[in-house]
């Protein structure tokens, strides 16, 4: 277990969970029941890995990346 806000030690994860905070917990209506919770979290994972681009993926979507991965000859 890591400490929170320790991005040195694990910052994939931080900026994963920073992103998900800003993008879609900070958006979303404070009043949810969990499966309406869920099924919007669904939407948001789908757009998140298909339509927007990630810089650290050379502006790519997470979906494209892979794509792009595993066409490449091993």
């Amino acid at each position: 277990m890591i400490p929170p806000r320790s991005p040195r030690l694990n910052g994939h994860f931080e900026g994963s969970h920073r992103t998900h905070h800003e993008e879609f917990y900070q958006v979303i209506p404070d009043k949810w029941n969990v499966a309406h919770l869920n099924a919007q979290l669904r939407r948001w994972e789908h757009s998140y890995n298909t339509v927007r681009p990630h810089q650290a993926l050379g502006y790519l979507t997470a979906h494209e990346f892979l794509e792009r991965r595993r066409s490449q000859p091993k």
